[in-house]
């Protein structure tokens, strides 16, 4: 059948010189087209403009036969075209002067799409123009999207998952590694028993030791088993392979559940500094709403901890291929085998640490069991690394360890007895009365279990923390002196750690009444278990140092480095620490192995009932300080120096 092509306009015996002359030039070489009312530029902008945003109708188009194409059906192809990539049109500018041959010419689109992640695909494409009655006109072709397509075709994705770098400790090696699971499941078409299934599997559950946290929720177990395809694998939980081998007695026979070994990327134990850590789970509904560019369904997401503020670092930048498919036969679209676009995956980076296996494991343990929120934090003297941040039981990614903001008790008067030896008001050999009360402005403030010592040395009311002896000291240290004396210590300043941490705030001015509380660590002073380790270091170097716990990135603001502290009063101070531990409240660790301990107790006050308390140890021995927490933990010589004493003996073995 003929073609039929729109019929030229007679021109005046002028303009016919003019265009014979220009058609000889182009049609000797071709010529670039000038911008201007009668050059294809106009048509070329409608076009991309159109192109993005899926009008039009401003557009003339032809087929590459010269049969005029409806504008919406080349809106249509487009989209269909675009496939997966439909929802985010490219950007699109001309690339140049379009070049003219006689009356065909050839402009050249730069077409730069933006793909999950930030990723830009850019490419040149070809956009051929016929010249019309009253405008150029394109050329439709699919290859006009992308020179590899043609017509039926669509561009698809694929997303290749970067390998996710590891967590590593101060020596180098990987804290999260691969370790076997079993996934929990059950088939519902093989239950003969729902409620008994249910009962049995919580029991066996709650059998783990150490207790699963937070624990498996069966609630809505029977629920997800009725809606789920009889044959299904209605995934229950996932276990630690450890975990599983202790209740599988009690599981493998079943009926209806069903075992799926895996691996997962894990700490060492269950436990391992897993708030500091955070968790490496496949994406969550949140996460899926909350970066739809950066996630897709499957990725491993982290959360809290160093997993979830470093995940960007660690997951890297997942590998994407764009490739052209089309429809089969029964309608699901197949490869065709053309890839017009990969960008490889590139492995994440590392996050390399401070901590100690050794010593996070014996703060795990030390921990274990103890049902009340506690936390357990040590720092290595000698250079401030943070080798071990422990945390008990509370909800998932609570870090005490870092974020409690707390009254420390009497574990304050470390600081309190170093503010005083710097002043020269005391040596631990001054006489300091410690009767049963002392009253400041009306307020009566006690010993524990209401003990007194009588007039005894500043080194015996220290060992066997008298509050009265401190609250009668208080007014020798001015409105603002254990303030500063706190300063030094580190607590107050601008930490930069690389994670979020609670530096302390420490009482200044304020009537009698506060001074004295401030005294023994009540009133408004509170701290971190970290920022006390961080003080008790300072006391046994001699000078504070922030406490560090990346490596690698370092944190580039680090808080300047305290003064050097008065010597005479750190020696002071040592001797009367090490009391604490030979004669004091701390005597249950005289006999701990290794070299000796220092510290102090301390049993903390929260609320307006004195049997209301939280209980503290700090200390150190040999290069390692700590500190340990107990939340509502009472006496710290029934909770907090326990732990202690566990947390040494398992550093002595290592």
């Amino acid at each position: 059948m003929p073609v039929s092509y729109p019929v030229r306009r007679r021109l005046s015996p002028r303009r016919s010189v003019l265009a014979a002359l220009a058609a000889t030039a182009l049609a000797a070489g071709g010529l670039t087209g000038c911008s201007g009312e009668d050059g294809p530029e106009q048509s070329v902008d409608a076009f991309l403009k159109g192109w993005r945003s899926g009008d039009l109708q401003a557009v003339g188009f032809i087929d590459p036969m010269g049969a005029r194409v409806p504008a919406d059906e080349v809106a249509k192809e487009i989209k269909s075209l675009s496939g997966e990539l439909a929802a985010t049109p490219p950007e699109l500018k001309q690339a140049g002067d379009a070049k003219i041959t006689a009356d065909i010419a050839t402009a050249r689109v730069q077409v730069t799409w933006t793909l999950p992640g930030q990723t830009r695909w850019s490419y040149e494409s070809p956009v051929r123009l016929r010249r019309g009655d009253d405008q150029w006109q394109v050329i439709w072709e699919p290859k006009v999207v992308q020179e590899k397509l043609e017509k039926g075709d669509r561009l698809a994705l694929r997303r290749d998952a970067a390998p996710r770098a590891g967590v590593l400790d101060g020596a180098g090696a990987p804290l999260v590694a691969p370790r076997p699971v079993v996934r929990v499941g059950v088939q519902p078409s093989e239950v003969t028993d729902v409620k008994a299934l249910v009962r049995k599997l919580d029991g066996a559950f709650k059998a783990i030791r150490p207790s699963l946290t937070p624990p498996v929720d069966l609630t809505d177990l029977p629920k997800r088993l009725s809606a789920a395809d009889p044959r299904a694998f209605v995934e229950v939980v996932t276990l630690r392979d450890e975990a599983y081998r202790q209740i599988k007695p009690r599981i493998h026979s079943l009926p209806g559940t069903m075992f799926r070994a895996d691996e997962l990327d894990l700490a060492p134990t269950r436990e391992f500094a897993r708030a500091l850590l955070g968790s490496v789970d496949p994406a969550q509904a949140d996460d899926l709403k909350t970066h739809p560019d950066k996630y897709v369904a499957g990725d491993l997401v982290g959360h809290g901890g160093l997993q979830g503020r470093y995940d960007d670092r660690l997951r890297g930048t997942p590998g994407l291929t764009v490739f052209t498919e089309r429809p089969g036969p029964d309608g699901t679209s197949t490869p065709t085998g053309t890839e017009v676009f990969r960008s490889e995956p590139k492995t994440g980076q590392p996050l390399k640490t401070t901590l100690d296996v050794a010593a996070q494991n014996a703060a795990d343990a030390a921990l274990r069991g103890q049902p009340r929120r506690s936390a357990l934090v040590a720092v290595r003297i000698s250079d401030g690394a943070v080798l071990a941040a422990a945390n008990g039981p509370g909800p998932a990614g609570e870090n005490l360890a870092f974020n409690a903001q707390v009254p420390p008790g009497s574990t304050f008067k470390m600081v309190s007895a170093l503010a005083l030896l710097d002043k020269g008001a005391v040596t631990p050999q001054t006489t300091v009365p410690c009767p049963k009360t002392f009253e400041v402005d009306g307020r009566s403030f006690k010993n524990s279990d209401n003990f007194e010592l009588g007039s005894v040395p500043f080194i015996t009311d220290f060992a066997k923390s008298c509050n009265t002896a401190f609250t009668a000291l208080a007014p020798q240290l001015g409105p603002d002196g254990l303030a500063t004396t706190g300063r030094t210590l580190g607590l107050e300043a601008k930490w930069d750690l690389g994670m979020d941490v609670f530096p302390g705030a420490v009482s200044t001015g304020g009537s009698a009444t506060e001074q004295a509380a401030a005294a023994i660590g009540q009133g408004t002073t509170v701290v971190s278990p970290l920022a006390m380790a961080g003080a008790t270091a300072a006391v046994a170097r001699g000078r504070w140092e922030q406490p560090k716990l990346l490596l690698d990135p370092a944190p580039q603001q680090l808080a300047p480095a305290g003064p050097d502290l008065r010597a005479e009063s750190v020696a002071a101070l040592k001797t009367m620490m090490r009391a604490v531990v030979t004669s004091g409240t701390a005597s249950a660790l005289k006999d701990v192995p290794g070299e000796p301990v220092y510290g102090k107790t301390g049993t903390a006050e929260y609320d307006n009932n004195p049997a209301h308390t939280h209980a503290w140890f700090v200390g150190w021995q040999g290069d390692v300080a700590f500190a340990v927490f107990v939340e509502q933990g009472g006496s710290s010589t029934a909770s907090a120096v326990p732990i202690s004493e566990r947390f040494l003996r398992a550093l002595a073995t290592r």
